[in-house]
């Protein structure tokens, strides 16, 4: 059984938590977090994205971005920009985006659950961002940014979490993206201790985003116990029934020397191709939509061309994609490193994919992967395929942190 618990963290006060409350560092370049954080000193983004305060052309992982993000970090807390809670708390975080609204439950998880798999992976993570985010970690002896768990949903931490929220939060701002956030603390003793314990009966905790922060995390902790502050790391938590899943759609920037016609001869060994009179998202798994020579198309997979069931990684849309299109017909050997392959998050709509494709390239659709199917890889000791998921919306950093 898992290992989360109640923590003292550092907080901003209330009054400037939506000035210092931060995008993740992953999902902006330089110049996107240097846009929103100007005129603003004290987005967490001067931490977690030290590169914006640095002259043109600076490396990330330079020991000058390690160094300027310590620097940062240290003037929040000496301008009293972050305070440290007096005691032990939980904290339970809701995010609302459109008619879509989840709330979770803030904490530390165990780096030793961790490297014992009890938090669950399900994706690959690359040594450099590794590196990177394990400096990161070292250079301000904090967590940042919160890893995004998910649970098998539980009728007692269901009521728990109502229950907490019942009370008029500390937080509540909409960001400049039209996302509403929302933070209650929770620090009564009896709630606390229900809360872990309830916790102390989740088998698993799965990462839905932030492999490489949880890796890293790993990293700082090895050695250290449970109870040593160093052995734990920020995570947000959240009932699996509560979080949405978009598409990560694909784009090929040309049709392998194929024309039109005979790409759309080659689908139909595998497919069956009906031409649409309007742009559509997929309805079902293994359905594709398409857009191919400034016309859109649906892609139903045919019976006979279904994988294995019974295999969790290849009924994955994303894998019957990869195998039955984008390589054997586009060439598509490793979309890691192919050039020719973008990735496109499901929110920014079919009309970003007809953009990116043109006249020359080749737009796909998905429909999004459940959690089910994640937790099921993860739980065969599987990964996902490059890009399978795309979480929605996005924690944000900086309302919370975890500092040893």
């Amino acid at each position: 059984m898992v290992d989360f618990r109640a923590f003292r963290a550092w907080r901003p006060r209330p009054d400037v938590a939506a000035q210092v409350a931060a995008v993740p560092y992953d999902v902006v370049d330089t110049a996107e977090a240097r846009a929103l954080a100007a005129g603003n000193p004290l987005s967490l983004l001067h931490v977690t994205r030290p590169d914006i305060d640095l002259p043109d052309g600076t490396s990330m992982y330079g020991d000058e971005a390690y160094t300027a993000a310590a620097r940062a970090f240290a003037a929040l807390i000496a301008d009293d920009v972050l305070q440290h809670d007096d005691t032990r708390g939980l904290y339970v975080y809701a995010q609302q985006m459109g008619d879509h609204r989840q709330v979770g439950i803030v904490g530390t998880a165990s780096a030793a659950d961790y490297r014992a798999g009890l938090i669950k992976k399900h994706e690959h993570t690359r040594p450099q961002k590794e590196d990177d985010r394990t400096r990161h970690v070292e250079a301000v002896r904090a967590h940042l940014g919160p890893v995004f768990l998910a649970f098998r949903a539980r009728p007692d931490l269901d009521a728990l979490i109502e229950g907490c929220v019942r009370a008029a939060p500390e937080v509540d701002f909409v960001g400049h993206d039209g996302v509403r956030h929302t933070l209650w603390p929770v620090f009564d003793p009896a709630t606390v201790h229900a809360i872990e314990a309830a916790f102390g009966q989740v088998p698993a905790l799965y990462i839905a985003d932030g492999h490489h922060r949880a890796a890293a995390a790993a990293r700082v902790g090895a050695g250290a116990s449970a109870d040593d502050p160093r052995g734990r790391f920020l995570a947000v938590a959240f009932p699996d029934d509560r979080l949405r899943i978009l598409p990560y759609n694909r784009v090929v920037a040309d049709r392998n020397d194929r024309s039109v016609e005979s790409l759309l001869v080659a689908l139909a060994d595998h497919f069956d191709v009906t031409v649409l009179t309007e742009p559509k998202a997929p309805d079902r798994p293994q359905c594709f939509t398409m857009f191919l020579g400034g016309r859109w198309h649906r892609l139903d997979l045919k019976r006979a061309a279904a994988p294995d069931p019974k295999d969790p990684v290849a009924r994955l849309d994303v894998s019957v994609l990869q195998d039955q299109v984008l390589e054997p017909l586009l060439g598509i050997g490793d979309p890691r490193t192919d050039e020719r392959i973008d990735f496109v998050g499901g929110i920014r709509g079919l009309s970003e994919l007809e953009a990116r494709a043109g006249t020359d390239g080749v737009a796909f659709a998905l429909y999004p992967t459940s959690l089910a199917d994640l937790m099921a890889i993860a739980d065969a000791g599987e990964v996902m395929p490059p890009k399978s998921t795309w979480f929605e919306p996005k924690l944000r950093s900086g309302l919370v942190i975890s500092r040893y």
